[in-house]
């Protein structure tokens, strides 16, 4: 199974921002006059951006997801729930732009050798790995290391790395 540590945010599509701000915030355990000091706006701002009462510039939204840290493609969501057009453009790494990030990727697993490594998204799929992970992967079910294959459902399922791990209850 993949999880999404997004997931536990409200849906993008159908919440206001304020809600979204809030959720985020707390998230990062962060009072409104903690967020209020770090981006330099009164926390009675911050309040009203919560609570509906103001509706927030293109800049507000994008200061405030700098000093809660949000991820790129989450601050888009936030564009987009406060009216505004996305900024952030996502790329597959397949396509030509990436081939400098696809090759240090690349290296960076071959350097790792002859241990095993892997390169994950953020679903736990495998992008990526070297050849030293078929030491890991042996014995392990076909179907679950066939692409796209999901690290967390191939380390934790029965027919995969399940049976190998001392500690699994733990």
């Amino acid at each position: 199974m993949a999880v999404d540590t997004a997931s536990t945010l409200p849906s993008t599509a159908r919440a206001p921002i304020g809600e979204l701000l809030r959720t985020w915030r707390r998230r990062r355990s962060l009072s409104q006059l903690e967020l209020a000091l770090e981006a330099d706006v009164s926390s009675r701002h911050v309040s009203f951006l919560e609570t509906g009462r103001a509706r927030p510039s293109r800049d507000m939204v994008l200061r405030l997801a700098e000093h809660l840290e949000i991820p790129l493609r989450e601050r888009n969501g936030l564009l987009l729930a406060a009216g505004y057009a996305p900024q952030y453009v996502e790329r597959s790494l397949d396509e030509p732009e990436m081939a400098p990030i696809h090759q240090a990727l690349d290296r960076l697993l071959r350097a790792h050798e002859p241990y095993p490594a892997v390169i994950l998204d953020r679903h736990y799929n495998i992008v990526s790995a070297n050849d030293a992970t078929s030491v890991l992967t042996a014995g392990v079910a076909p179907e679950l290391v066939a692409p796209p294959a999901n690290a967390l459902r191939a380390t934790l399922h029965t027919d995969g790395m399940a049976p190998r791990i001392l500690n699994l209850p733990e």
